[in-house]
């Protein structure tokens, strides 16, 4: 026989109907919920890096992000929707357009890079920190690149 749940059918057969209906009427799955992040850091900090790895794709021929992109993360209970923004110095000062709608923010720096580039890559940190638009926001500060000999120590950065 067959059974209408919302606008599915589902066929169970006689012995051992009840497991096949178990199984085959159960209905799609809840959905998950979204969130949306802003991913942030200077060039080469890893950021491109970490989202492919994140979303199972080859680390193969992963190019620097001009402007922006968005990818959705998927995880088993949510679907994180991040907004990659170029970490070029031309670019930076575009971040806060960005910004609004953002849930949480994921700060990516580079652990091995110049005291230079850590000192601007702080700076830029702070400025996001004081955002209006992300002042109350969870951060993920990352830091990356520790496989490398002259990366820095949580304590460090």
């Amino acid at each position: 026989f067959a059974e209408k749940k919302s606008n599915l059918f589902c066929f169970c057969f006689a012995l051992p109907w009840q497991c096949f209906r178990a199984l085959c009427c159960k209905g799609p799955p809840p959905p998950r919920p979204e969130y949306d992040l802003v991913c942030i850091g200077l060039s080469g900090s890893g950021k491109t890096s970490l989202l492919s790895q994140l979303c199972s794709e080859s680390p193969e021929n992963i190019v620097s992000t001009t402007g922006f992109s968005i990818k959705a993360v998927p995880f088993q209970n949510a679907i994180l929707n991040v907004k990659e923004l170029g970490g070029a110095d031309n670019i930076r000062k575009y971040w806060s357009r960005y910004y609004q709608g953002s849930q949480g923010v994921i700060f990516v720096l580079d652990s091995a890079s110049s005291e230079d580039d850590l000192e601007t890559a702080r700076n830029e940190l702070h400025s996001a920190l004081q955002h209006p638009q992300l002042c109350t926001l969870p951060f993920l500060i990352l830091a990356n690149h520790q496989d490398k000999p002259a990366a820095r120590s949580v304590q460090e950065v």
